[in-house]
């Protein structure tokens, strides 16, 4: 697994937590932080994604 991989997931999954709490606490600069942490990682995980399958094709 990639390092951009591993730092999407981790970016997402810390993007729901703020998210989340936002959520609960009534906090939509927190809320809107953490769709966009959310987005971002998703992107690096897409990346992660690639940069995996490239070096599997080239093994």
């Amino acid at each position: 697994m990639s390092k951009e991989r591993i730092e999407g997931v981790t970016q997402k999954s810390v993007g729901a937590v703020k998210e989340t709490v936002g959520k609960a606490i009534g906090n939509e600069r927190l809320q809107a932080e953490g769709v966009a942490d959310k987005i971002v990682g998703s992107a690096k995980e897409a990346a992660g994604k690639v940069i995996d399958a490239v070096h599997k094709a080239t093994k």
